[in-house]
């Protein structure tokens, strides 16, 4: 029977309502003939809550390893929640620390990294007809320090796994339905994309759109393991994150540089030339914009912040909306 990893993220396990909303998903996995294992994140804001105590108890000058004792505790709410909310239904779990699941780490504390996943602990519940629900975020050292891994870091934690198991695939779920053209509250029209490459998702992480902790997008890229990134909220299908997609333009991103917006598309096989209709539409709508960067994956330009939005408009609507759209 194959395994499939699904993990959480906070918003997704915010109230108790929530929590039993990813019970049900976890367990309809489960009906559909997969064997899951769960991977949690802490509770929205709870991490930062937990910082905000540190530094009351313990000022600016605390220490790293109490400071990761303390943040692990937030994943360990998320996951004895989630397992008593999929015990309510009727199956039987067990929640289980980044320690328990065998996640081994390096000692560098705030920013482990991930060594090695020994999953025989795992593989003994899954073979118990027992569904794992593990803590993210987290591992343990050679010392036996608990450590963790970074910001994001529990979906370091589900690719590892994921890894380690050999699982059929690796869901993130979240509270948005996958990757977009661009950001749905910008371009209400911007359309989710049914696929996007792993050197896409790393560019759009790298540019610094929020998709996924970058480690566990090349953990993924590099060992093949397939992601499909969907909603918590609806059954949907998401994006599938794959090794090849097809040539072209893919999304649009937009960071904030100082006084200024940097508007990238993403893609493959992004030539000199779509830069200069980038330029053009660019002009065309009375904007201020010059080139800032091209990559192998990237194109990029940059205009004064306030009109950062208007210029991802612009260049949605020619690659991706208009009757000369890049499709």
């Amino acid at each position: 029977m194959k395994t499939i990893i699904i993990k959480f993220g906070g918003s997704s396990l915010s109230n108790p309502g929530r929590i039993r909303r990813a019970a049900a998903m976890v367990l309809q996995e489960r009906r559909r003939g997969l064997r899951p294992v769960a991977v949690v994140s802490a509770p929205a804001d709870s991490t930062d809550d937990l910082l905000k105590l540190a530094a009351l108890a313990g000022g600016e000058k605390r220490s790293a390893r109490e400071t990761d004792a303390l943040l692990a505790a937030g994943e360990q709410f998320s996951a004895a929640l989630m397992a008593m909310a999929l015990e309510a239904e009727g199956a039987r779990a067990v929640s289980l620390t980044g320690a328990q699941a065998g996640i081994r780490t390096n000692s560098s504390f705030g920013a482990a990294e991930v060594l090695r996943a020994d999953v025989r602990r795992l593989r003994r519940e899954l073979a118990a007809g027992r569904i794992p629900v593990v803590a993210g975020f987290q591992g343990v050292s050679a010392a036996g320090d608990t450590t963790t891994l970074g910001r994001g870091g529990s979906d370091l934690t589900a690719v590892v796994l994921a890894g380690a198991l050999r699982s059929e695939l690796c869901e993130f779920r979240t509270d948005v339905k996958g990757v977009y053209t661009a950001h749905p509250a910008i371009v209400p029209d911007a359309r989710k994309l049914e696929q996007i490459s792993y050197a896409g998702l790393i560019a759009l992480a790298e540019l610094g759109a929020e998709v996924r902790q970058l480690r566990a997008v090349k953990y993924a890229a590099k060992r093949g393991i397939r992601l499909h990134l969907r909603s918590s909220f609806h059954d949907e299908p998401g994006t599938l994150v794959t090794a090849g997609a097809p040539a072209g333009p893919s999304c649009l991103s937009l960071k904030r540089a100082g006084g200024n917006a940097l508007v990238s598309l993403v893609g493959s096989g992004l030539s000199r030339e779509l830069q200069a209709e980038a330029l053009a539409a660019a002009k065309a709508a009375g904007l201020r914009a010059s080139a800032a960067g091209r990559g192998a994956r990237y194109l990029t330009l940059k205009t004064p912040a306030g009109s950062g939005e208007s210029l991802l408009r612009a260049l949605h609507e020619l690659f991706f909306s208009g009757q000369g759209a890049h499709h």
